[in-house]
């Protein structure tokens, strides 16, 4: 990777409706699904799913910084998911499905506290955030088939009840942003 990319890798519920947004995000180089946060090596993603692991569903996006910053990665995933639920989001419910920002360095971690505290600031939600801001431990990639899922099965029911929305609202306002 050239040493112009950066990583940061995020969990906001089931990792098809992060890589759906990110994968049409200028400036995302990659997206790729995973499992991180946990105490299993290599989780499968059945063991995920008891959430015995401990392990969120993520995204690892690599980035180029000349396009697009991080501050502006977050913004769109403080839009595309409810950060004051806690272990869920919508009808997926379990420790996997955390809110969390996985940091690879202080300046990361610095961006992330500053956004949250300037959201809480703003009083735009009503109940606290519940993001956790945390090293990125124990990181692992999801099986292949979890990777490029939406793209990959647009029209399954999942995706279309429930990625291509958050696609929709990412497209609307972040259009600067939209790749296409």
């Amino acid at each position: 990777m050239p040493a112009a990319h950066h990583t940061i890798t995020l969990g906001g519920g089931c990792f098809w409706c992060l890589d759906a947004v990110y994968a049409k995000v200028k400036g995302i180089q990659s997206v790729e699904s995973g499992y991180s946060n946990g105490d299993v090596a290599q989780p499968t993603y059945e063991q995920v799913c008891t959430g015995r692991t401990g392990h969120a569903e993520v995204v690892k996006l690599v980035f180029d910084p000349g396009q697009i910053s991080l501050r502006e990665i977050l913004e769109i995933f403080f839009v595309i998911h409810d950060p004051t639920t806690l272990n869920a989001q919508g009808n997926d419910h379990g420790s996997q499905y955390r809110s969390g920002i996985y940091y690879v360095d202080a300046s990361q971690q610095q961006v992330a506290q500053d956004i949250i505290q300037e959201l809480v600031a703003s009083g735009i939600y009503t109940r606290p955030i519940v993001t956790e801001v945390l090293p990125l431990h124990n990181y692992s990639a999801a099986e292949d088939y979890h990777q490029d899922f939406f793209a990959r099965n647009p029209h399954q029911g999942y995706c279309l009840a429930v990625a291509a929305p958050k696609v929709a609202k990412f497209r609307k306002t972040f259009a600067r942003l939209a790749l296409d």
